[in-house]
């Protein structure tokens, strides 16, 4: 299983200071936070996209490629690249290179994002986005599939014997997760294709996340892609630790109650009760991320959110410390006992590969 983190790269003043990081400030700590996920054994970084404040990742291939030219194990990985607003071939060119910078550490995330007015800033309808989605990303395996490509649709110019460049690092293209938090036509798009299935699980109860996997394993399966508990699922999640419980709510509790996306609403005590969200000590975290599996199955990533709503970098990097230290050296262990052996592991370059070579033997 697969562990690691992800930020959403909001410029957020801290609000028990007032201080507010510059973006040049909030880039280079994503990079450090990256650095320091390999460094204490993590085995994934993800970035968003975003176009719009107080979000400064509007190129994560950008970021993506620094730092693979300052890691060496690390999967690289988007918390989402919008399949809606950007152009299909863009992303086809843009992750194929970056998977030879990386040297295959990469795959992707799609999602439709959650900001109406990127729509149009991008010369989209919001009303088409799951239409968007659909035929964008059918474009995209294409174009990563196929050599020369013909193709006609109804949001972009057609294509005419249309080669992407360069091609997929030794002919497999980056393994694509289909992220969505309430959309089943996303999970079945996942399911259709069989790709993965990653699930927010940050703003939603257990019964919904739940629910999502559920309809995406019966689908995998009744796609042909193996039996529903083989399909592959993903999983985000908020923590915020200190050794001692009440520390960790007493100090988390003003970037709660001032973040972007949870203040002014439900208090911090009744949003952990409703949601994944775990705010106390290393133990709490390793209990109810376990408790994930009662709900959802054996699953393959697991992705925690750790740097937003102001948190100052040296706080964010105290928290990787204990999960690298504390946390995930239990969690693999555990979920590792746990998982049954035709469960399949989070796929990489490196199994895609071999997954190919072995078919195209067979097939000899």
């Amino acid at each position: 299983m697969q562990f690691g983190v992800f930020t959403v790269g909001d410029v957020t003043p801290d609000p028990t200071t007032g201080r507010e990081p510059t973006e040049a400030e909030r880039i280079r700590a994503m990079v450090t936070i990256a650095r320091k996920a390999e460094e204490v054994g993590l085995d994934v970084f993800a970035t968003g996209e975003h176009h719009n404040p107080p979000f400064v990742p509007s190129s994560p291939t950008t970021l993506l490629g620094h730092i693979a030219a300052l890691t060496e194990r690390l999967v690289l990985s988007t918390s989402t690249t919008l399949i809606t607003t950007n152009d299909p071939v863009k992303i086809a060119e843009d992750y194929a290179m970056l998977q030879h910078l990386a040297g295959g550490r990469v795959d992707l995330m799609m999602g439709r994002g959650n900001t109406g007015p990127v729509y149009p800033w991008f010369g989209q309808d919001i009303r088409q986005g799951i239409p968007l989605a659909i035929e964008n990303y059918a474009l995209l395996r294409r174009l990563w599939t196929e050599d020369v490509v013909d193709w006609e649709g109804r949001f972009r110019t057609p294509l005419h014997g249309f080669t992407s460049t360069p091609r997929p690092l030794d002919g497999v293209a980056p393994f694509v997760w289909h992220g969505s938090i309430r959309s089943p036509e996303i999970a079945e798009q996942a399911a259709f294709y069989g790709d993965g299935f990653f699930h927010n699980h940050i703003f939603w109860p257990a019964s919904h996340t739940k629910q999502m996997v559920e309809f995406y394993r019966r689908r995998f399966e009744h796609h042909g892609h193996g039996s529903a508990d083989q399909a592959v699922v993903g999983l985000g999640g908020q923590v915020f630790m200190r050794k001692r419980s009440q520390d960790a709510v007493n100090e988390f509790r003003p970037y709660f109650d001032h973040a972007p996306v949870y203040g002014g609403g439900p208090s911090l005590e009744d949003f952990s009760t409703r949601t994944p969200l775990t705010v106390g000590s290393p133990q709490e975290v390793i209990d109810r991320t376990l408790g994930f599996r009662d709900y959802v199955g054996d699953y393959q990533r697991q992705l925690f959110l750790i740097d937003h709503a102001g948190l100052p970098l040296t706080t964010v990097l105290e928290q990787m410390d204990l999960l690298g230290e504390e946390v995930v050296p239990v969690l693999r262990r555990e979920f590792a006992a746990l998982k049954p052996a035709h469960v399949p592991d989070a796929p990489t370059h490196a199994s895609l590969l071999a997954a190919r070579d072995a078919k195209e033997l067979a097939s000899a």
